[in-house]
């Protein structure tokens, strides 16, 4: 009889802990969408602008050689972009095992922007849900397990809000068009196959170097990022491969990012391309 009493209660106990899980999930999901609808909603509306070969004459070398690789005479400036993406996540030192991914990114070019919204699978049946962003020149960090439980909150403030504008920068190889001079970059040649470019935003200022490969796109990136769990700057690296054509640009379709940090590199995110869309 106790048996019987004990399990009832626990499996009462267990239908209460999921339908209050069920119910986060609603609520952060709902969270999640109203970031990415009010970072769309500030996007500019232009939309007539085209990208013509003498945009680009004034860049250095290899910078020119890249816009004229991947994007098409009159292809229009992109104004918001919407990606799909699926792979690994690792949470943890070198040792720790890679998670399975999947998360939804929004961009905006005009203010520059993005809301990361993805969900890590960290156990069976348990998994963390992240989001990543810079909106309103403020950066920000959040997760939750089982959509309940906080694991990470940080930012904005100086440091987060220049490390989110880096990756804005880094990751607009996806929509390149944001790298033109008109929308603020400013670029330095380094050499035949390096430049840097830098972007000021509200306050923030974020320098990425990007290197080109011998068929001119960018194979990877380069800066220092604020690193929370060292509470100090480290350099990190972004590499992208299997370019594609996507809408009229050539797009990487497979990422990966990693920390070199004196120990060592510290890969930790790795994932491919599913979807992209522009408007």
């Amino acid at each position: 009889m106790n048996i019987r009493r004990t399990l009832r209660r626990v499996t009462v106990l267990l239908l209460v802990v999921a339908a209050v899980v069920r119910i986060n999930a609603v609520r952060l999901e709902r969270t999640h969408a109203r970031l990415a609808d009010d970072l769309l909603s500030e996007a500019s509306s232009t939309t007539d602008r085209q990208y013509a070969a003498d945009d680009v004459d004034d860049l250095p070398a290899p910078v020119r050689r890249y816009f004229e690789t991947v994007l098409e005479e009159g292809q229009p400036h992109v104004r918001s972009a919407s990606l799909k993406q699926r792979g690994e996540f690792r949470l943890g030192g070198p040792d720790a095992e890679w998670k399975p991914m999947t998360a939804t990114q929004h961009v905006t070019v005009d203010p520059p922007g993005f809301v990361w919204d993805a969900t890590i699978d960290v156990l069976p049946f348990v998994s963390t849900d992240v989001v990543d962003g810079y909106a309103h020149g403020e950066g920000f960090l959040r997760a939750k397990v089982l959509a309940t439980i906080p694991v990470v909150d940080a930012g904005p403030d100086e440091r987060m809000d220049e490390g989110e504008l880096v990756r804005y920068l880094a990751e607009a190889v996806w929509y390149p068009t944001a790298l033109f001079p008109g929308e603020g970059v400013e670029w330095e040649a380094v050499d035949d196959r390096t430049a840097r470019a830098t972007l000021e935003h509200a306050g923030n200022e974020a320098s990425v170097t990007f290197h080109f490969d011998g068929r001119d796109l960018v194979s990877r990136v380069t800066t220092e990022r604020y690193r929370q769990e060292d509470d100090a700057y480290a350099p990190w690296t972004g590499y992208f491969r299997a370019y594609e054509n996507r809408n009229g640009i050539l797009v990487p379709t497979d990422a990966e990012v990693e920390w070199n940090l004196p120990d060592g590199d510290l890969p930790y995110w790795a994932a491919s391309l599913v979807r992209i869309e522009y408007e």
